[in-house]
């Protein structure tokens, strides 16, 4: 009797999971709109959708389970009403949000969701987070796949290569590198960049144990100059995908707000998450869950940097660092956040609670004895007070530390894990 029951269970687990085949084709459906609003309000607007030739996501894990990132893109059946697809990711509307500048105008991003084409009509949703860290519904749009509206026009065709090949994309985790501030003369540099990057990614845990697991791709987009805009210098160049330091007017963040492009370049390959390799010497970098991340890789510490962004792209963590100068009020102290790496000890069991050792004391003081144990440090998030972290240091704090601590370790496992199993 007991083994019937089982038998029960694990067909209804199989038969009721959401079947790739059922509702997708093996392409990518490109939904572009425009993030809008300032400090309090904010709302979104269609702008176009595209058909791209690759789907380099899961066709197992359809619906997202990991309930990360300030954003969840949901696709559900329009006659049926069944939620078919869902992922988390969040925005660089959402960080700008947070700056003195969104307190005095409205401001517009182009951003982009992907999703599996569908067979039939859908309903696309976009929830972000509400106060109390809750999805609600911010925009929905109805898609007919056979629309003749829908764009098969590639903007850019890029040669890819393949510098590190597991396998399958849709059983792989596919990182995809593009090429900023490159020009044609400098494509075999960026190889080389690709080449080096790919290595050094496999040195650091768990990249390490998850290598037959990964793929990494390369698109060689060139750009007319080289380098990135450096405004307090004066340093203006005309790059494909427009980079710029000094975003949110912080000196070493540098990004590229016009995402809807930088999709037009990574849609040469299959991918899950998206990584610009920036031609500049001068240090910096950034990276947003789900969207991109991005490194000046001809400093010297551009190794470091290339990882501890990946951290945040790959599974959102957060900077376990002070920062009172770039963001204000950027965790509200009586929510738990849901970055897996910090906590405002709201809700402290959802975290990293259940791995430490009875004898480490709840906030864990800066004290020597503890500086190599596993705790809850006041000071992360940007914020001096009400924020804690797990170590004294860690990758996602200070590039001396050279490794993610445990909870962050844990955190990147299941995002690989999702993806790959």
């Amino acid at each position: 009797m007991k083994l019937f029951l089982i038998l029960i269970l694990l067909s209804c687990s199989i038969f009721g999971q959401i079947k790739f085949d059922d509702y997708f084709l093996s392409k990518t459906l490109r939904v572009d709109y425009f993030h809008s609003g300032n400090k309090t309000e904010e709302w979104m607007t269609y702008s176009k959708l595209i058909e791209e030739p690759y789907w380099g996501g899961s066709r197992i894990n359809l619906v997202d389970t990991l309930n990360l990132g300030n954003f969840m893109v949901k696709v559900f059946d329009a006659t049926s009403g069944t939620l078919i697809y869902s992922r988390g990711f969040s925005s660089l509307f959402q960080e700008w949000q947070t700056t003195d500048e969104a307190k005095k105008v409205n401001k517009t991003f182009p951003e982009s969701v992907i999703i599996p084409f569908p067979k039939n009509k859908i309903k696309l949703q976009i929830d972000g987070r509400d106060d109390k860290n809750n999805f609600v519904k911010i925009w929905e749009y109805d898609i007919d796949p056979t629309s003749y509206f829908i764009s098969k026009e590639m903007k850019h065709k890029f040669p890819n290569m393949k510098i590190h090949y597991s396998g399958d994309p849709a059983v792989n985790y596919d990182i995809v590198l593009l090429a900023e501030g490159y020009t044609n003369d400098e494509m075999e540099d960026f190889i080389e960049s690709c080449n080096f990057y790919g290595e050094a990614l496999f040195k650091y845990e768990p990249f390490k144990e998850y290598k037959d697991k990964i793929n990494i791709w390369a698109v060689l987009s060139p750009s007319k100059e080289s380098g990135s805009d450096i405004p307090a210098d004066s340093v203006w160049v005309n790059t494909i995908m427009n980079s710029s330091y000094y975003t949110f007017n912080s000196e070493r963040y540098v990004m590229v707000e016009d995402f809807q492009g930088v999709r037009d370049i990574a849609a040469n390959a299959p991918y899950d998450q998206i990584y610009i390799l920036a031609n500049n010497d001068k240090y910096g970098g950034g990276a947003i869950y789900n969207f991109y991340s991005i490194t000046a890789i001809k400093n010297a510490a551009g190794e470091k940097v290339f990882i501890h962004e990946l951290g945040h792209g790959l599974v959102g963590l957060a900077d376990e660092y002070v920062d009172k100068y770039t963001y204000n009020e950027y965790y509200k102290l009586d929510v738990e956040p849901w970055e897996p790496n910090i906590t405002t000890l709201v809700n402290f069991d959802e975290k990293w609670k259940y791995l430490l050792d009875e004898d480490v004391p709840v906030p864990t003081p800066n004290e020597e004895r503890y500086k190599s144990r596993l705790g809850v440090f006041e000071g992360g998030g940007y914020v001096a007070k009400g924020v804690y972290r797990p170590t004294f240091d860690s990758i996602m704090n200070t590039l001396a530390s050279g490794k993610f601590n445990l909870p962050s370790l844990l955190a990147i496992k299941k995002v690989l894990d999702f993806y790959s199993k």
